[in-house]
């Protein structure tokens, strides 16, 4: 997520959208049995924080993204005794590539709190800074639409409410940027400390997620989510599990899963469902993750 004047904050740590590596190098020491896999129309990849689409140029192609847009309603919020948990749903530039250390997005929160009510927001990040809570207020059922564009070290972020009219745009300079990778994406966030070790949080049970009108633009050419100048990967979100004491003891735990559905429209639309499912797990050695948890940047 985004950073600024009005960040979302836990204590000292703030509430962050991170690149999607992290989740995967959790995912693969927690759930046994779950990798890559591949479907007729995209190559399907399992993390634990990221579900729905993501991009990046064919070979010979465009090096790089200019702009990334999409619509989607407000999922609603479905509160239990689960405690405080989170969703975000956003388009973004960058952040799927193992070596990516910036992110351009901008989205809406459907999150849960420890009373079991639901919150509403809107918000941008540039990573690596923190996200910026929006003023523009938003409710279950709104229709959205959002897009992220970038010029040089300029990028310039919008998003619209449709069921009220009310918008947001600003164009911020950056000292860097990544574009090599196009996304369409429900998150499960993460919580960060200043010293960037980051921990996913619980999703929040949003029902479902309808993504359409969706588009990326790379060398000047406009294109839905599967297009022959680029690649899509389907991400597959499966909640990571704290692991059960002793040496390598397993049980059988209920974890959170958001799957997409196949491409529709051309390759320009997709849901994302939330559901639950009962997961191995076996206790790893803990991962040394780069640039989070003290490894090398």
């Amino acid at each position: 997520m985004a950073a600024g004047t009005a960040s979302l904050k836990h204590g000292t740590r703030t509430l962050r959208r991170v690149g999607w590596v992290l989740g995967v190098v959790a995912l693969a020491c927690a759930v046994l049995g779950v990798w890559a896999s591949s479907s007729a129309n995209a190559a399907v990849s399992v993390t634990s924080n990221w579900a729905g689409y993501a991009a990046v140029p064919s070979a010979g192609g465009a090096s790089a993204f200019e702009s990334v847009s999409g619509s989607w309603t407000v999922p609603t919020a479905t509160c239990s005794s689960r405690g405080q948990n989170y969703s975000a749903v956003w388009v973004g530039l960058g952040g799927f590539g193992e070596r990516s250390k910036a992110l351009e997005q901008i989205g809406t929160d459907a999150d849960c709190t420890r009373f079991g009510s639901a919150v509403y927001s809107t918000w941008y990040e540039l990573v690596p800074a923190a996200p910026i809570t929006l003023k523009l207020k938003v409710h279950a059922g709104d229709a959205m639409v959002a897009s992220v564009t970038v010029k040089d070290h300029d990028v310039t972020l919008r998003i619209r409410d449709l069921s009220t009219g009310k918008m947001f745009t600003r164009t911020r300079r950056v000292s860097r940027i990544d574009s090599s990778s196009a996304e369409w994406i429900v998150e499960a966030p993460s919580v960060c400390v200043p010293t960037n070790i980051c921990r996913t949080l619980t999703l929040t049970d949003f029902g479902s997620v309808a993504f359409s009108d969706l588009s990326a633009t790379a060398g000047g050419q406009t294109g839905p989510v599967e297009d022959p100048l680029w690649s899509a990967t389907e991400l597959e979100l499966r909640e990571a599990q704290n692991f059960p004491q002793g040496p390598r003891a397993s049980a059988a735990s209920i974890s959170a899963v958001a799957v997409p559905s196949a491409l529709s429209s051309g390759g320009s639309a997709f849901a994302v469902s939330w559901g639950e499912q009962a997961t191995q797990t076996e206790q790893p050695t803990p991962p040394t993750l780069p640039g989070f948890n003290g490894g090398p940047p």
